[in-house]
Order: structure tokens, then C-alpha cells, then sequence
């Protein structure tokens, strides 16, 4: 992944601070992002440095796998017809002429009368139809059912002794068949698939040692606004803890991103615009929370409004939604990074997430946008008012097909945020939902 050049900090508005007086839908914002959204560039990659990554191409199986015939059990390996009909009472005696560990090569064959001590995963030996587990011998100890086999080279160290076989065996019993996992020329993994550890461990088992993705998203995260402090240090009057980088850095590492928090931004224009050139070099995304509404201080607008230059263009707007009206989005820098301006309450921040960054980073990965399930419950409490013209999204509990509203719609509840599992979606057309009515909820994982 080549570094970002960090030369100069480069935008573009689309005419007025504000995006003009038009209100975007919520859905408009979103065609609007994901049309300037392009999945990153695929690179090859170690398998553990592929984790969490998109493969672009169909992985075929070179070889067989497994790729020869092996034990699935700590045994012996047999002739069938010489174990038929063997009981505890009347049990199969039979010489035992070597000893084969996983890993071995040379393989004793197995003649009439004959049995090879065998141990999980070790190849099949010539001329052996099944295995045994030790269990259903002696253990060559002359005794009862065994739990262990004797020390190779049995008891005095001269040679193998006999086994005792209380069980007959089927042919092919306890053995696992070469390609029976995979063929070769079967496809061990699609292009789309996300390598999670079960593909990974699938892909070193075929002997891939690189594979070709697309990267996960490198995403920085700022907050902006001088009355924020870092957890941990004491509040002064007037002052908050920053939790919004935190939650938004949590955020786009639950989508899969590479998410590197940079803590808040006193509300100077100067100083953000150098801590976002600083920052374009490492990132593929930048996602900022607070300083896009309209308040003297909303040092987000102010730094990106009235740039101009070739190489990008950022727009605010004011969306029909509650929370998170106002909104930004354009792309900053040479090398156009698509940046995503947040507005600052908690939960605005949040539900802007999930509703247009989460979409975009997956479509940086090469995913399909949406991901939550989305889907139809009852809404025992109802909802008493909703803003007309607006799109409401009510942090909500859902269990069992019911929904219940969960701290109202204040957009500085963090707990009630916290609580919730699920957005209650209340559409633009809707004032008010009758007790026991159906709504449509988004599940939040």
C-alpha cells in the first residue's frame, strides 16, 4: 500500500457553505457517497497479514488434501479378513511389523497376519485395508481393552510384539480417504469471500502462502472542539470527556477497518487543517465528528469551506433526518480521500455512522454496502411524535419480533445509546406510531 502525499491539504465546495438550501434525503446523501466510492486497489499479502481482507480471485487447489490416505485414529493398521469375527473372547492375534508416526516416510507393508502400529494422521501403509483404534486391542500387553500402546519395540527392546484385536473392522474404517476434504482443481475459496481464521487455515492447508486482496481501509478518526478532554485526565469547568473518537474508532474497526483515533482538535481552522494534512498520508478515509452545523465555532465548515483546487471538494448539507441533519462529505487531498464530516452530539455521530460511513468502508473493502439486517417488529409503546418531513431514528431494544424505545431522541443520551440494540426507523410521512403498530427496525449486530 503506497503512502499518502501530504503536500497540501486541497478542496473544493459546491458553491456555498451549506451545499446551497436544498434538504437531502437520506437516501440522496447516501447515492450521493457511495458514487464517489471506489474499492481500494488490490495488493498481495502474507496469509496472517490478510485477515479481515476481500479476496479478489478464485483460490484453486493445487493438490489433493489430504493428500495421501491417513489414520484418523491412534491404532493399528490391518487386513479386514484377518479381524473378521474377532470378540474379547476369541480375539484376532496378530504380529506387529513396524510402527508408523505422522510425518513418517517409509511405511511398512502389512502381510497376512500382520498389523502396523499406526498414529493419527499418518499415511496408510501398503497393503492395509482399515484401522484399528487401540482401544478395541490389548495394546499388545496381553491384557484387557488398552487406553495406550506399548513403547515401540515392545517390552524387552528386541522387536514388535502381537496384538490382541477384540473387534472386527470395516474396509476403509477409520481412515481418511486422500482428496476427501478437497480435490484438486476445486475452488478453495471465492473472490468476495472475507478471510476470516477458518480460510485462512484453509488456504495455508493448500500451501498459499500470499494471497491477493483488497486491503482493509485505513481509516483516521478526529474529533474537534476545545471543550473536549482525553478520558482519564480531571474536567475543568465547562469541560467534557471526548468520547465521540473512541465510539466512532470502535465503529470502524467493527466494519473491519484499520482505525487510528487522533483525540480531539481545538476549534482553530488552522490547526485542523495541519492535523488533517498530517493525517492524509495513513489514511483512505478520515472521519471527523463536531464543527458542521452553523455555530460560530464549527471549525470543520470553516476550514473546508472556501478552499478551492482541482483536487477534491467537500460538501455540507442539511439532510431531512433526526438525529444528524447537518452532514458533510467530499474528498480532501491529492489523493482525493473521501472524508466524512460528522455532526458532534453522540448519538447524531453514531447514527450518521451507521447510516453512511459503515455502507462506504465496506465499499472501500470491495463489500457489498449494506450489511444490517433490517427488519419488521411491533412497537409495544408506539412513538408519541416524530418531526414531519423528517426521517427518525429512535435507538430502540428489540428481542422476540417487539421493539421498545429506549431513551427518547435526545442526541446527548449516550447511555440510553449504549442500552439500545436496534434503530426504530420512523419514515418522513409519519408523526406519530400507534401502541402495538409495526416499524421498521435495523439491527445493530
Amino acid at each position: 500500500m503506497s503512502p499518502r502525499r501530504c503536500s497540501d491539504l486541497s478542496s473544493e465546495t459546491d458553491g456555498s457553505a451549506a451545499g446551497g438550501d436544498r434538504v437531502w434525503s437520506v437516501d440522496e446523501h447516501l447515492d450521493d457517497i457511495l458514487g464517489k466510492i471506489r474499492p481500494l486497489e488490490p495488493i498481495e499479502l502474507q496469509l496472517l497479514d490478510a485477515q479481515g481482507c476481500v479476496l479478489v480471485e478464485d483460490v484453486v487447489v493445487p493438490a489433493a488434501l489430504p493428500p495421501f490416505d491417513n489414520s484418523s485414529m491412534d491404532g493399528y493398521a490391518v487386513r479386514t479378513a484377518d479381524v473378521a469375527g474377532a470378540s474379547e473372547e476369541f480375539p484376532a492375534v496378530l504380529t506387529v511389523v513396524g510402527d508408523i508416526a505422522a510425518g513418517s516416510a517409509e511405511l511398512p507393508p502389512v502381510g497376512p497376519g500382520e498389523a502396523v502400529r499406526i498414529m493419527t494422521g499418518a499415511p496408510l501403509p501398503p497393503g492395509a485395508e482399515a484401522v484399528v483404534p487401540v482401544e478395541w486391542t490389548d495394546g499388545e500387553s496381553g491384557e484387557g481393552p488398552a487406553v495406550t500402546m506399548a513403547e515401540a519395540g515392545g517390552e524387552d527392546g528386541d522387536g514388535f510384539g502381537e496384538v490382541r484385536v477384540h473387534r472386527p473392522v470395516a474396509a476403509r474404517a477409520h481412515i481418511r480417504d486422500r482428496g476427501s476434504d478437497v480435490a484438486a482443481g476445486e475452488i478453495a475459496a471465492r473472490a468476495g469471500t472475507v478471510l476470516g481464521p477458518a480460510q485462512l487455515g484453509l488456504l495455508a492447508a493448500i500451501g498459499r502462502a500470499t494471497v491477493t486482496v483488497r486491503p482493509r481501509p485505513r481509516v483516521v478518526v478526529l474529533s474537534t472542539g476545545s471543550e473536549l478532554v482525553p478520558p482519564g485526565e480531571p474536567l475543568g469547568e465547562g469541560r467534557i470527556h471526548d468520547s465521540n473518537s473512541f465510539m466512532l474508532t470502535a465503529c470502524a474497526r467493527d466494519v473491519g477497518a484499520l482505525a487510528y483515533r487522533v483525540g480531539a482538535v481545538d476549534d482553530d481552522p488552522v490547526v485542523f487543517r495541519a492535523t488533517l494534512e498530517d493525517q492524509l498520508v495513513r489514511a483512505d478515509a478520515v472521519v471527523t465528528s463536531g464543527g458542521v452545523s452553523v455555530g460560530a465555532y464549527d471549525v470543520v465548515k470553516e476550514a473546508l469551506t472556501g478552499l478551492t483546487g482541482a483536487e477534491g471538494k467537500v460538501s455540507f448539507r442539511r439532510l431531512a433526518m433526526q438525529p444528524g441533519k447537518p452532514q458533510g462529505f467530499g474528498r480532501v487531498g491529492p489523493d482525493r480521500v473521501p472524508l466524512f464530516a460528522l455532526p458532534g452530539n453522540p448519538v447524531s455521530s453514531y447514527v450518521s455512522f451507521e447510516l453512511f460511513v459503515r455502507p462506504a468502508l465496506r465499499a472501500l473493502m470491495g463489500l457489498p454496502p449494506a450489511d444490517r439486517e433490517t427488519v419488521r417488529a411491533v412497537c409495544a409503546d408506539g412513538v408519541k411524535s416524530s418531526p414531519a418531513g423528517k426521517r427518525q431514528f429512535l435507538r430502540g431494544r428489540y428481542a422476540d419480533g417487539e421493539v421498545t424505545p429506549v431513551g427518547g431522541a435526545g442526541s446527548h443520551l449516550v447511555k440510553a445509546l449504549a442500552d439500545a440494540n436496534a434503530l426504530i426507523v420512523v419514515p418522513e410521512d409519519t408523526t406519530s406510531v400507534d401502541p402495538g403498530a409495526e416499524v421498521e427496525v435495523v439491527l445493530l449486530g
